[in-house]
């Protein structure tokens, strides 16, 4: 008998520095010239060389049933073309597995982007256009030897939808 999957609504919300703190940091404009300070991203890539890249996206719907994380650098995303988008996470930890109790999804406008803290699991980006360039910052060989892949459906029969 097959087992039936379970679809969990993830309702998003709109981004801010306060409830994204948990996963990593939001980066907003700021005036040119503003001294270095704890609201610009608090990188961490000392751990090979880092690779800042365009990454094409095409849609893929808002569903998913798995999460990454990576161990040995902090992530930035966004969009070009201030175009918006989804983003799913789970606090960051060195456990085979998120903390389902932190999972939450955020609504990113296209006029800002994301760090991502060291573990911080994350599933995304999403979005309903046909396609976006995000730009990634990351290391080097990040999606080699640092890509720590979770799979709700093969371990508990989960798959999450965000709205």
């Amino acid at each position: 008998m097959d087992k039936q999957i379970t679809t969990v609504r993830l309702q998003s919300q709109p981004i801010t520095v306060e409830n994204f703190k948990p996963y990593g940091q939001l980066i907003t404009a700021s005036d040119d010239g503003k001294a270095y300070d704890q609201g610009d991203a608090q990188l961490d890539l000392a751990n090979g060389i880092p690779r800042f890249y365009i990454m094409r996206l095409n849609q893929k719907g808002l569903k998913f049933h798995r999460i990454t994380r990576h161990s040995q650098c902090t992530q930035c995303l966004g969009s070009l073309e201030g175009k918006s988008w989804l983003i799913a996470v789970a606090s960051p930890n060195q456990a085979e597995y998120p903390d389902l109790d932190q999972l939450n999804a955020f609504q990113v406008p296209g006029n800002c982007f994301i760090k991502l803290e060291v573990g911080t699991w994350h599933a995304g980006p999403y979005f309903t256009q046909e396609f976006i360039d995000f730009y990634n910052l990351e290391l080097s060989d990040t999606n080699v030897v640092d890509h720590f892949t979770y799979d709700f459906r093969a371990t508990q029969m989960l798959e999450f939808e965000i709205s």
